[in-house]
């Protein structure tokens, strides 16, 4: 790994094993406060908003570290990044002490329109410039750093002139971000367009993972599709154990947004997350200290300072 990251990286907290915010696994969630470390919340769902939202946030953000993952920065659309979404989410960043933020490897409007889906990009040399370009414009506007996400996908775009993987690759290298691992949509998309996962996950910088996501699928026909509304499969569990074997990870979280099982199902998943952590990257689960907005502004700051610094010399 090059750039900057590698150093910010090394500052970036271990959180543990978390959950998603869901209104439905509230209460829930807080009652089990003791069994989960943190929490990841969608942002576009609290910006702006009062009431019962806001409440639920704060009082998730009293009892527990809090983690953005978006869905409507767009990374890959031909639209400017939008200046009211970048404002909101870094305001909103900033009021829950978010260490980091998250969002998809895709593009989500168009034209000023919001397809309220994750929809793919071809794999080509002009989409890596292009979605570098703006990962790097977005991390440096909010001034935190920026994960990107791996999705799944249902058909391939035109116009590819390389791998998933090595797309994902590049896009990481020339954006100098952080790596969102989704290990089932790596599972869910080796299935549907015959790939090899292990060999997927050796050819992308695992050194960029921060954070993965592991979650459940459904079978429609002879498709594969990511629900997020089903149990975890063993197949993804061992892509979980060899990452995490590979990878200085800070936090791994559970998906589970629909088609909602007892609560102590998911707490017997996050337990078996949790025993394959402890067997592989223990030093995630000892230190939990939560990262203050200033804090990780602060460090952002200074590394890009060093970094502009550096260039500074090396063109003189």
């Amino acid at each position: 790994m090059t750039g900057l990251f590698a150093d910010i990286k090394k500052s970036l907290p271990n959180l543990g094993v978390g959950l998603g915010l869901r209104r439905e696994l509230a209460g829930n969630t807080f009652e089990n406060a003791d069994q989960i470390d943190w929490l990841e919340f969608v942002p576009e769902n609290y910006m702006g908003l009062g009431g019962a939202a806001r409440e639920r946030l704060e009082r998730a953000r009293r009892a527990f570290p809090l983690v953005s993952h978006g869905i409507n920065l767009s990374l890959g659309s031909t639209d400017e990044l939008n200046p009211e979404y970048i404002t909101s989410i870094s305001k909103l960043l900033d009021s829950v002490d978010s260490p980091w933020w998250s969002d998809h490897l895709c593009f989500t409007s168009y034209g000023g329109t919001y397809m309220h889906d994750l929809l793919p990009l071809p794999f080509s040399h002009e989409a890596v410039e292009h979605v570098a370009k703006r990962a790097r414009q977005a991390q440096e506007q909010v001034g935190r750093p920026l994960l990107i996400e791996n999705i799944s996908f249902y058909m391939q775009m035109p116009g590819h002139e390389m791998t998933e993987a090595q797309f994902l690759a590049e896009v990481l290298e020339k954006a100098d971000c952080g790596l969102l691992l989704d290990v089932n949509n790596i599972y869910v998309n080796s299935v549907n367009h015959g790939f090899d996962p292990y060999e997927f996950l050796n050819q992308i910088p695992l050194e960029r993972t921060v954070q993965i996501h592991i979650a459940g699928h459904s079978h429609k026909n002879d498709v594969i599709i990511d629900t997020h509304g089903a149990s975890v499969v063993e197949p993804v569990f061992a892509l979980l154990r060899y990452v995490l074997e590979r990878a200085d990870v800070k936090a791994v979280m559970l998906e589970r947004d629909q088609n909602f099982p007892a609560f102590k199902e998911i707490l017997s998943e996050l337990c078996e997350i949790r025993k394959i952590v402890k067997e592989t990257r223990p030093q995630m689960l000892q230190h939990r200290d939560r990262a203050l907005p200033e804090v990780a502004g602060m460090q952002w700051r200074e590394e890009k300072s060093k970094g502009r610094e550096h260039a500074a010399v090396l063109s003189a």
